[in-house]
């Protein structure tokens, strides 16, 4: 379902399978959201895994919303995230990853 060349994780919410990505919109409001100098800010966070929770939450709602889902931060409170926190931090790492990766790289 989705498509990793195009930047594109899949995350899981109660059983369905969501696409998510980080467009430049969703990057815009992921910046604002965790209050960021720059997206380096973050990426250098996730790199010297100095990341929080917030920060996971934050980069999981930017990532679906920019794959289309409409739900907020207090939707995601209430479901189940396929795999747990630890696929969550995954998911939004990989999130990161693919939004700066250029085509063909992993």
């Amino acid at each position: 379902m989705a498509n990793p060349y195009a930047g594109e994780v899949a995350v899981v919410l109660d059983g369905v399978a969501h696409v998510a990505k980080l467009t430049l919109g969703a990057l815009a409001e992921l910046e604002t959201a965790l209050g960021a100098d720059s997206l380096v800010d973050l990426v250098e966070r996730f790199e010297s895994g100095k990341v929080s929770t917030r920060d996971v939450l934050a980069l999981i709602v930017a990532g679906l919303r920019g794959g289309g889902w409409q739900g907020t931060a207090e939707h995601l409170r209430t479901v189940e995230i396929g795999g747990g926190p630890v696929e969550a931090a995954r998911a939004a790492a990989e999130l990161l990853a693919r939004a700066f990766a250029l085509p063909g790289e992993a």
